[in-house]
């Protein structure tokens, strides 16, 4: 059949193509090789230690010895039961016993993954001299931590928002402890170190933040763009400019290429849209509509999306004193309810997230933590199976395509189910051995990257040598 299209012109028009792909490509520099914490705890400042990840996990151990005793316990506490629409049949016995013994040698061994030293609102308001001794005597922990190797393998600071009433206290705090910092350890910073910018309305905070951080890093000597920054998403002004364009895109460009973290605030959100507090949940409409705008437009970038925390803390309603009357069987039974009611509101929160594709979220609390990895370990148990069958199934049709010599054209969705198994595996809910079952060897795991694996499937055929 005779073409009727001119063949310069149409050459010309798919090197246009060629040529839009690419810059695509270049602005969305994916990498997938960065590990990303489940979760960031904040803590006030005031109360900030360089053990506090094994003192929170103590905290948090104890309270599912008290509270959960035992699988059948803990898993009917988080929802993982029938009541709790996971009736998996005879496996949801072992799927109890595998959440509950990999959440306790999760506190023993890696209770916090990530830690927000926070000079905001969990700090509070108070005087100038208050918050320059707590803004040294932090560094001065973060750099005992450092010594010690006691510190989370992420930390940092929230520090207060840049605006006009705070920015003048929130620079002077970010001064006196990276500065003091920089002076203990010889300029060098915590594994994972980052600095968290709240109530983020408008890109010339996040230029602001970035020309004081190269000024930290020039006079600390520390090399050139070591402070990264996350952003708070908690404003409508964070998700559409004055204009009604999306507004990341712009604020992370700001970032000047140091932006690591975009962190969703639920209610502060919520409550600049005028929802009431009754109903500033994590599951709002309004929420999700922020949610999904966030990840459309981070998709397929360095920067990592966190969701909000859940405010229903696992608090008894009643203590016995140390020297009072013990407890009522009544009172007892009371604490044991709000606790477990708080575990599974946080674990149906935290098993929203994961659904909408958002790995990360908030804890307030210590006693958050048992939630935070039972929701987590069973999304990544429950999803084993099914994920290993699919990704052995792209392996083998990659394997195939080098006989066929056809290309195999699902690379993106394959890639997505490495990704399922390296995220279980870095967090503790899978372990490495359980990925076989995938069809790939760990060293092909370990290397992150779907294209290779199939390139040494071509390489290597079915029978092959």
């Amino acid at each position: 059949m005779a073409s009727i299209l001119d063949e310069d012109r149409t050459c010309e028009i798919l090197a246009r193509l060629g040529r839009s792909s690419r810059a695509i490509a270049e602005g969305t520099p994916e990498d997938t090789s960065a590990r990303q914490p489940v979760h960031t705890v904040y803590g006030g400042a005031h109360l900030f230690r360089c053990d506090i990840s094994a003192k929170l996990g103590a905290t948090a151990l104890g309270g599912i010895r008290h509270y959960a005793p035992d699988p059948k316990t803990f898993a009917d506490a988080m929802g993982l039961g029938p009541s709790g629409g996971h009736d998996l049949g005879a496996a949801a016995d072992r799927l109890s016993d595998g959440v509950y013994a990999r959440v306790i040698e999760k506190l023993e061994r890696e209770p916090v993954e990530d830690f927000r030293v926070d000079f905001e609102d969990g700090y509070g308001q108070r005087s100038d001299a208050e918050e320059d001794g707590h803004a040294v005597a932090v560094a001065e922990q973060l750099a005992l931590g450092m010594e010690r190797g006691t510190l989370p393998p992420f930390v940092g600071l929230r520090i207060k928002p840049l605006t006009e009433e705070s920015g003048r206290r929130a620079v002077r705090t970010l001064d006196l402890c990276i500065g003091t910092l920089a002076a203990r350890t010889g300029g060098t910073l915590p594994s994972g170190f980052v600095v968290t910018l709240p109530k983020v309305s408008s890109p010339e905070q996040v230029a602001c933040l970035v020309d004081l951080l190269e000024m930290l890093e020039s006079h600390a000597g520390m090399a050139p763009g070591s402070l990264r920054l996350e952003l708070m998403i908690e404003t409508p002004q964070s998700i559409l400019d004055p204009r009604g364009a999306v507004a990341l895109p712009a604020l992370v460009a700001a970032a000047r290429g140091r932006c690591r973290g975009a962190h969703f605030g639920t209610y502060d959100y919520t409550a600049q849209l005028g929802i009431t507090a009754a109903h500033q949940t994590h599951t709002h409409a309004a929420c999700d509509f922020a949610r999904h705008v966030v990840q459309v437009s981070l998709a397929g970038t360095r920067v990592m999306i966190s969701d909000g925390a859940t405010t229903v803390l696992p608090t008894p309603p009643h203590r016995a004193g140390p020297h009072g009357p013990s407890l009522t069987a009544r009172q007892q039974e009371e604490n044991r309810r709000t606790v477990h009611a708080a575990w599974r509101l946080h674990a149906d929160n935290v098993r929203s997230s994961l659904r909408h594709g958002i790995y990360q979220g908030w804890d307030l609390s210590p006693g958050q933590l048992p939630a935070r990895y039972a929701a987590v370990f069973a999304f990544f148990l429950e999803g084993r199976l099914e994920a290993g069958a699919r990704l052995k199934a792209f392996v083998d049709a990659a394997a195939r395509t080098a006989m066929r010599g056809n290309v195999f054209d699902d690379a993106a969705t394959a890639h997505g189910l490495i990704n399922f198994f390296l995220r279980g595996i870095r967090c503790g809910a899978l372990t490495e051995r359980e990925a076989l079952d995938a069809g790939v060897t760990l060293e092909e795991l370990r290397g992150r990257s779907f294209a290779t694996i199939a390139a040494g499937r071509h390489a290597r055929p079915p029978g092959g040598g």
